[in-house]
């Protein structure tokens, strides 16, 4: 019998953990720009989007970078799920800080969802596909 052809895995199904204990810190919609270039020592900001929710994870990293804590930079990680909320891809971003916060837009007159943006600078990301572990 031949295999069934793989699909692509949804969007809008990323958790992402801050490096502080209690994590993942929330689902975000948007997770981009994530480059890696094989054999040089450069890496991107990457932008991440999410609905506003009641967590002070956020904020107590952003206070943290204000204070220049020792504990500013952290390890972020960012997980793919699929449709069965299983674990597909990883992506690691070693030594991340947050250079960019922009609040959502405030208008009582609409009822979309508060979205608010993180764009974060990263030292090296690791790539770690939970589906090569099953091959093996």
């Amino acid at each position: 019998m031949a295999k069934p052809t793989p699909r692509p895995y949804s969007q809008f199904n990323f958790l992402v953990d801050c490096g502080t204990a209690h994590g993942p810190h929330g689902g975000f919609q948007e997770f981009s720009h994530i480059d890696k270039f094989t054999g040089l020592n450069k890496a991107t900001d990457v932008i991440m989007k999410r609905g506003v929710i009641s967590s002070s994870t956020l904020q107590d990293w952003l206070d943290d970078i204000r204070k220049k804590h020792k504990r500013a930079k952290r390890k972020v990680k960012v997980s793919l799920q699929d449709e069965s909320n299983h674990v597909v891809q990883t992506w690691t971003l070693v030594g991340s800080r947050i250079v960019k916060y922009t609040g959502p837009p405030l208008n009582a007159k609409g009822n979309d969802v508060a979205i608010e943006e993180l764009v974060l600078s990263y030292e090296r990301i690791e790539l770690n596909s939970d589906e090569d572990k099953d091959e093996r």
